[in-house]
């Protein structure tokens, strides 16, 4: 689990194509490796992956073919900066909402705009998508825990705040660039316990019927 509280901005120092899927580098110097084993989870962008290899200031995670299918991977390039945030503690201050790690889809940034001294950002997500995204809720973008500001059909807005901008990716995104979208968690869950409701009514409603044409009832 993380909170979405950006640790250091790496950088994609190597790609590696194994077959279908990839071995990704990441060149991290501002990040702390002292408590990192292999096996760990960083999320990387908002992706949760597992150190197979730790280097000088780096570490390497495999990248599977569901990832890259889910997430913007499948288009990045070496050079790339990447949000990097290590695995939540149980000591640790939940600073922004909890983030799994597990990408539901890429968004596209749609406009770039200045308010005040913070940055507003219209990204356009998966329709699919767009029923887990409420006005003054929770998502993660490229692994940063932001607070949505409106929402209109498929499309929500952003206002970032200085600091957010100057720790993190997000003073490169432009029009066009995509990005790494999880949605909040209970909203998940909230739709799968209803849908799991529904089931349980429709199945007891059937189960009366039938006992009620045996004549049980």
């Amino acid at each position: 689990m993380f909170t979405g509280i950006i640790e250091a901005v790496g950088t994609l120092a190597e790609l590696r194509r194994q077959g279908d899927d990839m071995a990704l580098t990441v060149h991290a110097p501002g990040l702390d490796f002292s408590d990192v084993k292999l096996g760990d989870s960083i999320a990387t962008n908002g992706v949760c992956l597992t150190v197979v290899a730790l280097g000088d200031k780096g570490y390497t995670a495999d990248v599977s073919l569901e990832t890259l299918s889910r997430t913007g991977f499948a288009k990045a390039k070496v050079g790339d900066p990447v949000n990097l945030e290590k695995a939540l503690m149980p000591t640790s201050r939940l600073g922004g909402h909890l983030v799994s790690g597990h990408v539901d889809g890429v968004g596209e940034v749609k406009s770039k705009s200045s308010s005040g001294r913070a940055i507003e950002y219209w990204i356009k997500a998966p329709g699919e998508l767009s029923r887990y995204i409420a006005e003054k809720g929770s998502i993660a973008v490229d692994g940063i825990s932001l607070t949505v500001n409106a929402v209109q059909g498929d499309v929500f807005r952003l206002t970032i705040v200085p600091h957010t901008a100057q720790e993190t990716t997000i003073a490169r995104w432009k029009p066009g660039h995509r990005v790494n979208l999880e949605v909040d968690q209970i909203a998940r869950y909230l739709e799968r316990l209803m849908q799991g409701k529904a089931h349980d009514s429709a199945s007891s409603s059937l189960t009366l019927e039938k006992l009620a044409q045996s004549g049980f009832l």
